[in-house]
């Protein structure tokens, strides 16, 4: 999901792998300047987290105008997690 906005210090792209539930399982947000944090249920910091509500469907999400969404698959979203550290604050 890309999040359409001007503000520099925050994410721009959103990945997430979507649990039965309709919870976020595991997060990565791209910035503007490259950098590539994760997040999952162990590893969350005040910069990253993952979302305390359920995500909703991808349609809701991708009709919202700050919003551009799409599903990815499994390889995909994998590959973005392995490339995408954790938050240097990080908590267990």
């Amino acid at each position: 999901m890309d999040w359409l906005h001007d503000f520099k210090s925050e994410p721009i792209r959103f990945y997430s792998e979507i649990g039965e539930d309709g919870y976020e399982v595991r997060k990565v947000q791209e910035y503007r300047d490259g950098r590539k944090l994760k997040a999952d249920a162990l590893h969350e910091s005040g910069e990253i987290g993952l979302s305390e509500i359920p995500v909703g469907s991808i349609e809701d999400v991708a009709g919202q105008p700050e919003f551009s969404a799409l599903v990815i698959d499994r390889e995909q979203f994998e590959e973005k997690w392995q490339g995408a550290a954790w938050s240097v604050g990080r908590t267990l």
